[in-house]
């Protein structure tokens, strides 16, 4: 675990147990901003590198301040400017960074309420801090991804080149992951319409729109789910087979048996794909760890698998690029497949 990652779960559960005591600006500082640059390498006790109450002449409004200034290389790169943790940030807290950013050598500044830390630079027009953040995390629930983003900002590797090559990808992702979230919550009338004219064909009247509003909404969460299931189908199949091989004696080559259930899979498999393919070219050849069913008995050429020898029991089919894995509570469950299954069998057919 890196230095980073180690100092954000600390900080994370700092703002768990005692964001009641965080209410002003300065708590917020002392707990929470001062150990994140430190994580960061940054000299926190030194006031040429950490750079508190920073002032500019050049800003015209007499004692206004920005809470810190990151300098690298003896040139000012990074504002910071803090609130409360109760304060939900807005572009309005924006207006002293804003003026700073113009008039220093800045390239990047960080509005942060201790909890939601929101980065800006200048992608929209140059030495004009953008109104909306190109990256933004929760400091009380991060993932690998976010320390990668932030470990372009430590002291050691700090590159403005390097964070700007991905800060627009960023930027237009985050955007678009807000505009799908609320999509799926809230979906527009323009939405629905869209994806409702697919498979409805009568008047859009309200209350067919108020109808497939709840539909859309319950459909959308459906995609997202049943695509974390198959992820992680895969996942712990993947464990699975692992644990087998490393259960399994190097010396010992366990006799392979197909079992009752095996044998009934391929011929439920069998049947669903024999108007689409020659019955006679589909073969099963079993294995240690999952029975293949290919076609012309050529491995080369695999219809499905049937996972079948472990607790939870999946099939995997191979209509995509790469294997998918997915669970079959029962035999009947691998005729849900039937249009994959068959889809698989065409592209054989066919070569």
């Amino acid at each position: 675990m890196s230095t980073i990652e180690e100092s954000l779960r600390a900080i994370a559960e700092r703002v768990k147990s005692h964001s009641s005591t965080m209410a002003t600006e300065e708590a917020v500082k002392t707990a929470v901003v001062l150990p994140f640059l430190r994580a960061l390498g940054y000299d926190v006790f030194d006031p040429s590198e950490v750079v508190p109450e920073f002032t500019a002449d050049a800003v015209g409004k007499k004692g206004e301040k920005v809470d810190y200034a990151i300098k690298i290389d003896n040139e000012i790169r990074i504002l910071i400017e803090c609130k409360p943790i109760s304060v939900t940030l807005e572009k309005k807290h924006l207006d002293q960074l804003y003026r700073y950013f113009s008039v220093t050598n800045a390239k990047f500044a960080i509005l942060t309420n201790g909890r939601t830390f929101n980065f800006y630079t200048d992608l929209d027009a140059p030495n004009k801090l953008d109104a909306k953040p190109f990256f933004v995390f929760d400091v009380a629930d991060f993932n690998a991804g976010i320390v990668s983003e932030l470990k372009k900002f430590e002291k050691a590797s700090f590159d403005v080149g390097a964070i700007l090559a991905t800060a627009e990808r960023l930027k237009y992702t985050s955007g678009v992951k807000q505009v799908l979230s609320k999509l799926i919550e809230d979906p527009s009338d323009e939405f629905v319409r869209m994806v409702s004219s697919g498979v409805y064909e009568g008047r859009m009247t309200q209350q067919v729109r108020e109808t497939f509003t709840g539909i859309v909404r319950s459909a959308f969460r459906e995609v997202i789910m049943d695509t974390v299931k198959s992820r992680l189908s895969n996942a712990l199949a993947d464990t699975e087979e692992v644990i087998e091989k490393i259960d399994t004696p190097v010396d010992e080559e366990p006799d392979i048996v197909t079992t009752d259930e095996e044998r009934e899979g391929f011929m439920i498999v069998k049947a669903i794909v024999r108007d689409t393919i020659k019955a006679t070219r589909v073969t099963m050849r079993d294995q240690k760890t999952y029975c293949g069913i290919l076609i012309d008995n050529n491995n080369r050429k695999p219809l499905a698998r049937l996972w079948f020898n472990r607790s939870v029991k999946y099939i995997g089919l191979f209509d995509g690029e790469v294997e998918e894995r997915l669970i079959v509570e029962s035999l009947d469950k691998i005729y849900d497949y039937s249009e994959r299954l068959r889809a698989t069998a065409r592209k054989y057919a066919e070569a």
